[in-house]
C-alpha cells in the first residue's frame, strides 16, 4: 500500500526502499493517471544508488506516452540507452508505443527497425502509428513485412487495420480486412465483430452490418454488440428496425445503458418516428437516463424534428445544466420550424445567461433565415458573425451564401463569396447553386470553369448544381459536356438526381426518346421524381403516347399522389381528348385523390405565416380577403387604363393582344 504525504499523490519517500518498492510506487502512480508525478518519483530514485531495471522503464515510457511530452520521452530514451535493457523487447516495444503516442512516427520506426527481436505486440505498436496517421501505404508495407517474418496477426492487428480504413471510410478495404480476418481465423472474436458492425454502417453498407451481427452466436453477444447494431440502424434512420433490435436485446435479458438509449433516440430524430421516440423516452426514464445531458439534448432534437416544439422547450426549461449544445439544439428546433422570433429571443437569452454561442448556434439561425426568407434577420446574423469573429469560419460563410441566395439577395451572396480568403469545394458549389437559383446560368458556368482552372476538384454535388443550372437555362450542349466530364474525367458515378437533370434537360428540348433511353439505361430503378420530369416534358410537347406510358409508371410508384393524374389530365385537355380527361377524373374520384393546394409563406414581425389557396381558417381572414379584393380591383383598373391609353395612341401590339387582355380583366384572371 502506498502512503501519501499531506493528502497529495506523491508517496512519502523512504531511503530504505528497495527497487521493487520504487517500481511498485511508480506503477501505482501511472495506473492512477498521475503520470507527471511518476516521472518525478523516478528522478528521486535516480538520486539513490539504485539502478532501474526492465520493470521500471515500461511504466516510465507509458507515462511519457500519456503525457505526449517529447522532451521527457527523449530523456527516458537516453536513460534506456545507458542501461543494459536497451535490447529488451518489452522496453523497446514500450518505446515504440511512446513515440507513436507523441506523434513521432520516424523516431518510432527507427527504434522498431533496430529491435533484434520483435513479437506481435511490437508489430502492432508500429501498425498503430501508421493506422492513426492514415498512412495506408506504409501500413500495408509493415503488414507485409510482418507476414514475411512469420508473425501471425491477431485480433488487435485486425482492429488496427479497421481503424485505419474507417478513417478513409473505404468499403472495399473494409471488406478486404474482413476477408483477411476470416482467413487468419479471428473473425469470431467479439471485439472484431462489433467493430465490423460499426465499420460497415459507417461505410454505408447496412446489409453487411446485419450479416455480421446475425453471425455472432446469440450466447456470445454483448451489450456493445446490440448497441453497435442499433447505432447502425440509427445511422440509416431505420427507427422501426432499431426498436425491434432493442426488443431483441431486452428478450435476451441484456441490460441497456445510456448508449443504447442515445442510439435509439438518434434513430427517432425524424418527423414520422415521434411515437416510437415517446416509447424510447419512457424507457429512458425507467432506466434513469433522463437526467443525462446528452440524452436530454437528443430528446430536445427528437421532439423538435417531430414537430412537437412545445415538449422540446419543456425539457429544455427543466434542465438544471444547460450547455451550449442544449441552447443550440433548442434554437435550431425553433429555426427549422420557421419560428424565427422565438429562435432569436432564445439566442439573446443564451447570451444573457453567460453562455457563448458558437459557430453551430449561428449556423442554426442562418439556416432558419434561409428557409423562411427572413433577409433582415439574416443580415443581422451576418453582422453578429463579423463582430464575434465567426465569419472567418468557412462553414459560416458558406451558410451565409446559401441564405442570401434563398432570400433573393444575390448581390449579398456574391459579396460574401468574393470576400472569402479561403474557399472550399463547398463554397464554390454553394455559389454555383446560388447562381442557378437566381437564374444567372452564365455566371454559374463561368464559376464552374473558373473553379476547374484553379485546380479545385468538383464533387458529385458540384456537378448536380451545374446540371441544374443548365436545366434552368435550357443549355443542352453544356449539360451534356458537364455530364460526360463528370463520368469520364472525374470518374464520378451519376446519382438519380444527375440523371433527373439530364432527363429534364433533354425533355425540355424535345428529345423525349433520348430522355427515355437514359432512364432505361440507369444502373438503378428510376424513382417518381425522374418519371415526373419526363411527364412534364411530355405535357410541354403534347406527347400523348409517351405521356400515357410515363403516367402509368407514376401511378404504379405513387398510387396515392394526385400530381401525375392532374398532369395527364392536362395532356388530354391540350389534345381536346375530353374522354381521357373524364377517365382520369373518375380514377381520382375513386381513389379519393385531391391535389394539394398551393401555398405561400411571408415573414411578419419575425413570424412565418403560411397562406393556402382558398384558405378561410386564418384568424384575420376577413381583413386579408378585403385587402385582396382591393388589390384585385386596383389591378383591373390599372390594366384597363393602360389598354385604353394604348388604344388612343394606336399601338399595334395592344390591338394584337386586346382580346386576351379584356378576357383576363373581365374573366377574373388578373
Amino acid at each position: 500500500m502506498v502512503s501519501h504525504c499531506c493528502g497529495g499523490v506523491t508517496p512519502c519517500i523512504n531511503r530504505s526502499w528497495t527497487l521493487f518498492t520504487w517500481n511498485s510506487n511508480i506503477r501505482h502512480l501511472v495506473n492512477q493517471g498521475h503520470h507527471h508525478n511518476a516521472l518525478l518519483l523516478f528522478r528521486h530514485m535516480k538520486r539513490t544508488a539504485l539502478t532501474p531495471n526492465n520493470s521500471t522503464f515500461p511504466f516510465l515510457l507509458k507515462a511519457c506516452a500519456k503525457l505526449s511530452h517529447l522532451l521527457n520521452s527523449k530523456i527516458i530514451h537516453a536513460h534506456v540507452l545507458k542501461s543494459r535493457f536497451q535490447s529488451n523487447i518489452y522496453v523497446q516495444t514500450a518505446m515504440v508505443d511512446m513515440y507513436v503516442k507523441c506523434g513521432q512516427l520516424e523516431d518510432a520506426h527507427n527504434v522498431f527497425v533496430e529491435m533484434p527481436v520483435r513479437d506481435i505486440a511490437s508489430w502492432n505498436a508500429m501498425l498503430l502509428g501508421f493506422a492513426h496517421s492514415g498512412f495506408l501505404d506504409r501500413l500495408s508495407c509493415i503488414l507485409r513485412q510482418m507476414r514475411l517474418s512469420g508473425i501471425r496477426p491477431d485480433s488487435v492487428t485486425v482492429l488496427l487495420l479497421m481503424d485505419a480504413i474507417l478513417r478513409v471510410r473505404s468499403l472495399t478495404f473494409l471488406g478486404a480486412v474482413h476477408s483477411f480476418g476470416i482467413r487468419i481465423g479471428i473473425h469470431d472474436d467479439l471485439s472484431v465483430a462489433n467493430t465490423l458492425i460499426a465499420g460497415y454502417a459507417k461505410c454505408g453498407d447496412l446489409g453487411s452490418a446485419e450479416m455480421v451481427f446475425d453471425e455472432i452466436d446469440t450466447g456470445l453477444r454483448s451489450v456493445v454488440s446490440w448497441n453497435s447494431m442499433i447505432a447502425a440502424y440509427a445511422k440509416f434512420e431505420k427507427y422501426v428496425k432499431a426498436v425491434d433490435c432493442y426488443k431483441g436485446m431486452l428478450d435476451g435479458a441484456f441490460c441497456p445503458d445510456i448508449s443504447t438509449i442515445l442510439n435509439l433516440l438518434s434513430s427517432c430524430v425524424q418527423p414520422k418516428a415521434l411515437f416510437h421516440g415517446l416509447l424510447v423516452h419512457s424507457h429512458g426514464v425507467k432506466l434513469g437516463c433522463d437526467s443525462d445531458v446528452c440524452v436530454v439534448n437528443t430528446l430536445i432534437c427528437m421532439y423538435s424534428k417531430g414537430g412537437d416544439v412545445h415538449s422540446a422547450r419543456f425539457l429544455f426549461d427543466c434542465m438544471s445544466d444547460q450547455t451550449c449544445v442544449s441552447w443550440t439544439v433548442m434554437i435550431s428546433g425553433y429555426a427549422e420550424k420557421g419560428f424565427m422570433s422565438e429562435a432569436l429571443t432564445l439566442f439573446n437569452k443564451m447570451e444573457a445567461a453567460g453562455e457563448k454561442p458558437d459557430s453551430v448556434t449561428v449556423l442554426a439561425l442562418i439556416s432558419g433565415c434561409g428557409q423562411t426568407g427572413a433577409l433582415e434577420l439574416g443580415k443581422w446574423v451576418d453582422n453578429y458573425s463579423v463582430n464575434k469573429g465567426l465569419k472567418d469560419n468557412v462553414v459560416v460563410c458558406n451558410a451565409l451564401i446559401d441564405m442570401y441566395a434563398k432570400c433573393g439577395s444575390f448581390n449579398d451572396a456574391k459579396e460574401v463569396f468574393y470576400g472569402m480568403a479561403n474557399r472550399t469545394v463547398v463554397s464554390w458549389t454553394t455559389m454555383i447553386t446560388a447562381c442557378a437559383l437566381n437564374g444567372d446560368v452564365k455566371d454559374a458556368l463561368d464559376l464552374f470553369f473558373m473553379m476547374l482552372e484553379i485546380g479545385m476538384k468538383p464533387n458529385h454535388i458540384t456537378f448536380l448544381a451545374v446540371l441544374q443550372a443548365c436545366a434552368h437555362g435550357g443549355l443542352l450542349e453544356s449539360g451534356l459536356e458537364c455530364f460526360n466530364m463528370m463520368t469520364q474525367k472525374y470518374g464520378i458515378s451519376p446519382g438519380i438526381d444527375h440523371y433527373s437533370c439530364m432527363v429534364g434537360l433533354l425533355g425540355r428540348k424535345g428529345h423525349l426518346i433520348e430522355a427515355l433511353e437514359i432512364i432505361k439505361s440507369m444502373p438503378f430503378k428510376p424513382d417518381a421524381g425522374i418519371w415526373s420530369a419526363l411527364l412534364s416534358a411530355c405535357k410541354l410537347h403534347d406527347e400523348m403516347e409517351m405521356g400515357k406510358y410515363v403516367s402509368e409508371q407514376l401511378f404504379e410508384l405513387e398510387p396515392q399522389v394526385a400530381v401525375p393524374y392532374v398532369e395527364m389530365a392536362n395532356i388530354y385537355a391540350s389534345a381536346e381528348m375530353w374522354d381521357g380527361v373524364a377517365d382520369i377524373r373518375r380514377k381520382m374520384k375513386y381513389l379519393q385523390l385531391r391535389k394539394s393546394p398551393g401555398q405561400s409563406i411571408i415573414q411578419v414581425n419575425g413570424r412565418s405565416t403560411v397562406f393556402t389557396v382558398e384558405d378561410r381558417d386564418h384568424p384575420q381572414t376577413l381583413y386579408i380577403y378585403d385587402m385582396l379584393d382591393g388589390l384585385t380591383s386596383h389591378s383591373k383598373k390599372g390594366l384597363l387604363g393602360y389598354v385604353e391609353e394604348m388604344l388612343k395612341v394606336g399601338s399595334e401590339d395592344i390591338y394584337k393582344e386586346k382580346d386576351y387582355v379584356y378576357r383576363a380583366v373581365f374573366g377574373g384572371l388578373v
